[in-house]
């Protein structure tokens, strides 16, 4: 068999570490695949890379289209426009798919995974999550032998390290999101990721290939960090707790329950010393107990060698189905209702007056939830103080019945902010 001819949509950070891999004459993608066209927005930009002895492409679909093509590797990012149009022309043509696009795959897997198996062409993206970390193949592999019943994971690289600046420099997250900004962390129009959006197009993923379920992106229930504040991380550091964006699904008898949001960990658990831009997933399975998978999300080396490696498991015959098993044995899972009890933090601001404690008491009370933690801090700026408690383990809708009621005394200046509590034991991965 001769190599696999390999063309490139999307020449950004990814598609050029790829090209810079295809340049080095050393790399192992070089026994195997030749690269032989490209498309990009603009082809005079410096790359890092000659690419003048590739057949360039204006339309990435016209390049998909093309039949001495083997393999589209599509860089271009989002889940619908030129990036789908090309996806979808070169399956339907039998031809292979590597993709690093999350939001394609999370929205789009299905009919992409039919149009493989109908076609003949296979449909790759370890690179959509994780970056440089093997979580898709780990769950596709490593894991297959196993009963996958939860995963949970820090999959935000831009989230991540927002949350542990602020924590290290006390920074607010506005301060810290700007200079994110200006080192190229994030986005100028950051939605995306601290919306918590990126996180559950991953988890999506995840939870499909780990349950045996098909990809439903509309099951996730989403919050982003954008309210949390400084006082919280400075909070949750004096209760022993450190605040990360967790993306969590976890397979039930009533389904499969899937979220993306801000969490209190204890510092014992798994997933609270992730710092930094780096991803984390840990996979609870039997019988192999629990797994845990470690390495950097991002960047330019590290996503261009998922790439790679997807191109040397095509090359070697080792590439298998999207999710993993054949679609026909991949469930439509009900969406399961989140965990009935759980234990919570709550933030108010109120008004610095006589009996605000009591009256806060006097509704958690009503509710029947005991408090684990009580503090308040003085806010030497004007009238209004912070305070944060978090709850023993307690019904989820006395929680929610408490904040309603809290809301509507005339004492509390902003509606409470809630977050779940994570700790670690038998069953972390449930809140």
């Amino acid at each position: 068999m001769g190599k696999l001819r390999v063309g490139i949509a999307g020449l950004g950070t990814v598609g050029g570490g790829l090209l810079r891999l295809f340049a080095d004459p050393s790399a192992r993608l070089n026994e195997k695949m030749e690269l032989v066209a490209v498309s990009a927005r603009n082809r005079s930009r410096d790359r890092g890379a000659d690419i003048s002895s590739y057949r360039w492409f204006d339309d990435p679909v016209e390049l998909a289209a093309q039949e001495d093509i083997d393999v589209v590797v599509e860089l271009i990012g989002g889940s619908d426009g030129p990036a789908k149009r090309a996806v979808e022309t070169a399956l339907q043509r039998g031809a292979h798919v590597v993709s690093a696009n999350k939001a394609l795959v999370a929205m789009h897997g299905v009919t992409l995974a039919e149009l493989s198996e109908a076609r003949g062409g296979r449909l790759l993206f370890e690179a959509a999550v994780g970056g440089g970390v093997p979580m898709v193949k780990a769950l596709k592999e490593s894991v297959a032998g196993c009963r996958a019943s939860a995963v949970a994971g820090i999959l935000n690289g831009t989230c991540n390290y927002i949350l542990t600046e602020m924590e290290a420099s006390g920074r607010s997250f506005a301060d810290v999101l700007a200079d994110a900004q200006r080192l190229g962390y994030a986005e100028a129009d950051p939605t995306m990721d601290v919306g918590g959006f990126d996180a559950a197009h991953k988890l999506t993923i995840l939870s499909a290939i780990a349950f045996g379920t098909r990809p439903d992106f509309e099951h996730v229930r989403i919050e982003g960090v954008e309210r949390v504040s400084l006082t919280d991380i400075r909070m949750a550091g004096k209760l022993g707790f450190r605040i990360k964006l967790l993306a969590k699904g976890a397979l039930t008898e009533g389904g499969v329950e899937m979220h993306v949001r801000p969490a209190l960990l204890a510092f014992d658990h798994p997933l609270a010393n992730i710092g930094g831009s780096l991803n984390a997933l840990v996979v609870d399975a039997e019988p192999a107990g629990q797994l845990t998978f470690i390495g950097r999300g991002a960047g330019a080396g590290p996503t261009a060698a998922s790439v790679a490696s997807d191109l040397i498991d095509l090359a070697e015959g080792r590439a298998g189905h999207a999710f993993g098993r054949p679609l026909a044995q991949l469930s439509a899972a009900p969406r399961a209702t989140p965990a009935e009890r759980g234990r919570y933090y709550l933030r108010l601001m109120v008004a610095d007056r006589p009996g605000v404690v009591a009256a806060i008491s006097d509704r958690l009370a009503h509710e029947s939830i005991s408090i684990e933690s009580f503090l308040q801090m003085p806010a030497p700026e004007g009238p209004v103080v912070p305070i944060v408690l978090t709850t023993q383990t307690c019904a989820r809708a006395a929680v929610e019945a408490a904040v309603d009621a809290m809301q509507a005394l005339d004492v509390v200046v902003e509606p409470p902010y809630v977050m779940p509590v994570e700790v670690s034991g038998a069953r972390w991965g449930r809140a």
